[in-house]
């Protein structure tokens, strides 16, 4: 073809295209090509008694959006499930189901509501556990046989030996008229005629009967306690909870620690009525029932049956949830305890962000290792005072160097230390008691240097094992104490309590402690990997974690600063690392009393968490604890008078609160560590002449001091060796996220 052939032609073809298209755009000749239809919306699904890679129990209550009218089914890991998602109240767009048959490990649940779906990957660990707690801890002693219920019976015998299983049994009691607590009730077909009534907080009257269930949940004793009338009411279920629960949920632990291990528990840890200024926590607290909470517990909460605070939370977080896919998900969940119970909740909130929405404590400690590694310090100054050098300083600098009260205070406080001495039995300072261990576990099962050094041991370290690490030869927990650089009665030179050559006497002579706590002329090396990891596990509680994005409110009623060891320092101790953590502690109240009124303490808490759940507006979770804060720092007068004033630690009469309750001091804050306590293990600095406040040292004496301390002296200006903020939901086995370390490896 020609040239202008070839044009002719492609110009004909585009006329032609140009003719065709026009005719396709003439609505006059040809309808348009249907718009495609819109892909159906997926479902956004979410887990409500759990986080998805932390279920337990081989079941889940989750909520999902609502596409259409049509039903909502679902298949897990491909099969078809059984399950009736119920609209949530008042909503139209959502509903909530408890999706069962899951698998042990990896799951994937689908939901289809007609063309849409929604997929959620699901992590199933046994009901019996372990989660994040690492490997179990041996022994272990079941105890559900002594274990007694509501009606006085015992609980039964374990079905399993290794994981402690027992029936889950329901019971009912009931407030009678004219009684103080609770009795079983004999029947479920009626309310018993001298039953009372209750109105809950929410204005709902019913007769006032409580379901207690009884379980075991992560090797412990799990119950819950609730309002629910069995005559008129189906068991409680999520899409039917009882009418007199307000749908608010308080967490209950427990007290003490020394002989916190290697057993179920056969007891919760119940702190009755007359403590601090009226404060209790119990499961079957009438109060709180009678406001219509949902209350639940598990033996591992309790800090006398299970001193390890990464078992606790996991224990706690499997009980919640447990009560979640019972009731549904509540508004709110609080926690309170006094003394070990305090410093659970404290602990507990700061490791798991979430589990608990606003805690309420009362004479409190940071955490049981605060109160072992002051004792730790404490107990080689009174080895020094009474054996080393029992001449060497009157009784009053002996307090001087300690920064206690007392002599009393101070000894109470240095004989904790015991919690970390494995040889039972010891012969030491009067009232030192060391190898705790609970009658239930056997003689031959228990630690003996010599005839059984395989045996457990009764320690705090060691009951943490799995945290903490174990040494290579002896298989013996690793331990954090560290003494290295520490000016024992700094404070006291500086002030003129005590001379030169007895502070370069008391640091030379001090020493430290081996594996078994035994004495040693060297100074204690705190293994590095156990510190660092103290401080990631939150068995030190750091307040950096989910404690600075709640409520605290510390009620500080029981004070031992002339004895015992329940002291004020603690209470600053704790508030000072949620300043450390947060920058202040605006969260946090303080209120100081020789008693508190708790019921007083209650309403404003109560208020607090109320007006945080009706904030919609703007702002993180902290922004809204903090602006929704009802009440001011005060003490309580001899009166019973409260006076509105910030709490401040000190022991000199420079405001109205301490004057009436001054606060003393601690061994490690007369050797210049912060009021915190929070450094396990300290950065070195060179010896200066600045450290000692006008002090001069001759040159004899400066060659000494420096020999004392040929690495340096404590720089308390820094953070610690290994001091990392806690992480949040740690693992030490054998879920996978999170993991900080595996003791397996």
């Amino acid at each position: 073809m020609k040239p202008d052939s070839k044009r002719i032609a492609l110009g004909a073809i585009t006329s032609l295209c140009a003719l065709l298209a026009a005719c396709a755009n003439d609505s006059s000749t040809s309808d348009p090509a249907p718009a495609p239809a819109p892909a159906p919306a997926p479902l956004q699904i979410e887990v409500l008694s759990s986080r998805s890679e932390l279920v337990t129990g081989g079941s889940a209550l989750v909520r999902t959006s609502l596409a259409n009218a049509s039903p909502v089914t679902a298949t897990v890991n491909g099969t078809a499930a059984t399950v009736t998602f119920t609209p949530d109240v008042g909503s139209t767009t959502s509903a909530t189901a408890l999706i069962s048959g899951l698998a042990v490990g990896a799951n994937t649940v689908v939901l289809s509501q007609g063309a849409s779906t929604g997929t959620l990957n699901l992590t199933n660990y046994p009901l019996e556990g372990p989660v994040i707690s690492g490997p179990r801890q041996t022994p272990y002693i079941c105890q559900t046989q002594d274990f007694t219920l509501p009606d006085g019976t015992k609980y039964g015998t374990a079905t399993n030996g290794t994981t402690c299983t027992a029936p889950t049994v329901v019971q009912y009691v009931y407030a009678k008229t004219g009684t103080t607590g609770f009795v079983p009730m004999p029947v479920t077909t009626a309310i018993p005629a001298d039953a009372v009534t209750t109105t809950n907080s929410l204005g709902v009257q019913v007769p006032f009967v409580v379901r207690v269930e009884t379980a075991t949940v992560d090797r412990g004793i799990y119950q819950s306690a609730f309002l629910h009338n069995p005559v008129t009411e189906a068991t409680p279920t999520p899409a039917a909870p009882p009418k007199g629960w307000n749908k608010r949920v308080v967490a209950i632990h427990g007290f003490g620690c020394t002989g916190g291990w290697y057993i179920q528990g056969a007891a919760q840890g119940n702190l009755s009525a007359g403590v601090a200024g009226g404060f209790h926590a119990e499961l079957l607290d009438r109060e709180r029932l009678a406001e219509g909470y949902a209350l639940f517990t598990n033996t591992l909460q309790h800090p006398s049956v299970n001193c390890n605070s990464v078992l606790q939370a996991e224990a706690a977080m499997m009980s919640k949830e447990r009560l979640v896919k019972t009731l549904g998900k509540p508004v709110y969940t609080v926690s309170h305890g006094c003394s070990g119970g305090s410093y659970s909740s404290s602990q507990l909130a700061d490791q798991m962000p979430g589990l608990f929405d606003g805690i309420l404590i009362a004479c409190t400690f940071p955490d049981p290792m605060a109160i072992a590694i002051e004792g730790s310090h404490g107990h080689l100054l009174s080895n020094y005072f009474a054996a080393t050098a029992p001449t060497a300083l009157t009784t009053a600098e002996q307090v001087a160097v300690t920064g206690y009260k007392s002599s009393a205070a101070f000894i109470a406080a240095a004989n904790q230390s015991g919690r970390t001495d494995p040889i039972a039995g010891r012969t030491d300072v009067p009232g030192y008691v060391s190898g705790s261990m609970a009658a239930a576990i056997a003689a031959g099962l228990r630690y003996n240097a010599s005839t059984n050094p395989a045996g457990a041991r009764g320690t705090v370290y060691d009951a943490q094992r799995n945290i903490m690490g174990r040494d290579a030869l002896t298989n013996f927990a690793l331990r954090p104490f560290d003494n290295v650089g520490v000016q024992y009665g700094l404070a006291a030179l500086r002030s003129g309590a005590i001379t030169k050559a007895q502070f370069l006497d008391l640091n030379e002579r001090i020493g430290g402690y081996d594996q078994d706590a035994n004495y040693t002329a060297s100074r204690a090396v705190g293994n590095s990997g156990a510190v660092q990891r103290a401080y990631q596990s939150g068995l030190q509680y750091g307040g950096n974690g989910g404690t600075g994005n709640i409520p605290v409110f510390d009620v500080s009623g029981i004070y031992n600063d002339d004895g015992g060891y329940h002291y004020q320092w603690f209470h600053f101790a704790n508030r000072q690392r949620l300043i450390d953590g947060f920058g202040n502690a605006d969260n946090h109240v303080m209120w100081r009393g020789n008693p508190v009124p708790y019921a007083d303490a209650w309403v404003k808490f109560k208020q607090w968490m109320e007006a945080i759940a009706a904030d919609t507006g703007a702002g993180t979770a902290r922004a809204k604890t903090i602006r929704n804060k009802p009440t001011t720092d005060g003490c309580y007068n001899a009166a019973g008078v409260f006076v509105a004033e910030p709490q401040t630690f000190s022991s000199a009469p420079n405001s109205t609160c301490n004057t009436l309750l001054p606060s003393y001091g601690a061994s490690q804050l007369a050797a210049g560590a912060p009021v915190s306590a929070s450094i396990l293990k300290c950065q070195l600095k060179p010896v200066t002449a600045a450290d000692y406040g006008g002090v001069v040292f001759t040159l004899a004496e400066a060659t000494r001091l420096n020999a004392i301390f040929p690495n340096g002296v404590c720089d308390w200006s820094k953070p610690g060796v290994g001091q990392v903020p806690v992480v949040p939901y740690a693992s030490f086995g054998p879920a996978p996220g999170n993991l900080v370390f595996d003791i397996t490896k």
